[in-house]
């Protein structure tokens, strides 16, 4: 079942930027992630898939309701943590925490005190006073306390630590698990190979790329890095030499492995591995090159 759908989605402010016919299907119970750089358009297309923002034309359905006419339904059921927070100042993260659980209706607030504690952060504290990581804590737990089926998440680890990015990714790995759907902007490829199942790449306002990175890995060139026993090593279609000495760095195609190994057995080998698959090597590339002539 599809959960969200976009359909030539165009959003043109009046310096000219913005996303034109954005196309975007989401099933359910996966985990999309929406790369690019600053400017690129992802904030402009969550925006609108929040119904903060009326686009120029197209279409973005949330589970069949209609982001623009039908916003508040959609925001019912929707977990919703922003690119920049802007929480009321005066505040305490408690009092605002509460205030979002009331206007909900929400009746599981030990569930809620978990997830504060999880975070491992000072609610008692005014939101003037927290620093970015601290904010960002507090989009989290309001964006997954109540449980919701779709989750949108624009940079969600902005401010936070390498823990908490790994207690992020725990999170979403759990959410996955429970069915959830959730789309997720983000900057850090790390994150979203350890979390995503596809991804779309944007730039200048267009969808320049959709991949489901399970298929991108399976099919993706292996990279193999061997150090010889001697000055003997293997020729290959495609290598280079490493800066070590004897070493030597192998891309291999997936169907030819096989016979990668086979022939690299009549060699003197002191070690061997394997260099993972990239999502960032490959964004660049794809980005700086194939992009270019599909903007």
């Amino acid at each position: 079942m599809k959960i969200i759908q976009v359909a030539n989605l165009t959003k043109i402010y009046s310096n000219g930027y913005g996303i034109y016919d954005i196309d975007l299907e989401v099933e359910e119970g996966r985990i999309f992630g929406y790369l690019g750089p600053n400017g690129a358009g992802k904030s402009t297309t969550i925006r609108t898939l929040m119904g903060y923002i009326k686009p120029n034309k197209g279409q973005s359905l949330i589970n069949g309701l209609d982001t623009w006419t039908q916003a508040a339904l959609v925001q019912n059921d929707t977990g919703y943590l922003p690119g920049e927070i802007s929480f009321p100042d005066n505040m305490t993260g408690w009092k605002f925490i509460k205030l979002i659980y009331n206007l909900r209706n929400q009746k599981n607030w030990a569930e809620v005190e978990k997830l504060i504690a999880y975070w491992e952060f000072n609610p008692n504290l005014k939101i003037k006073k927290m620093s970015k990581g601290m904010k960002q804590k507090v989009g989290l737990v309001i964006a997954f306390m109540h449980n919701p089926k779709i989750v949108i998440l624009d940079e969600p680890t902005a401010g936070l630590d390498p823990l908490m990015q790994q207690k992020f990714v725990d999170t979403i790995q759990r959410a996955k698990a429970n069915g959830q759907t959730i789309l997720m902007s983000s900057h850090i490829f790390e994150e979203v190979e350890k979390t995503c199942d596809e991804v779309a790449i944007i730039k200048s306002g267009r969808i320049i790329s959709h991949v489901d990175l399970h298929e991108l890995r399976s099919k993706n060139k292996r990279y193999y890095k061997i150090t010889y026993g001697s000055d003997e090593f293997m020729q290959w279609s495609e290598f280079y030499t490493d800066k070590e000495k004897l070493t030597y760095i192998y891309n291999v195609k997936p169907e030819e492995v096989k016979e990668f190994f086979k022939k690299l057995a009549n060699f003197k080998i002191e070690m061997v591995s394997e260099i993972p698959f990239s999502l960032e090597k490959y964004f660049m590339k794809f980005y700086k090159s194939e992009g270019e002539s599909n903007v």
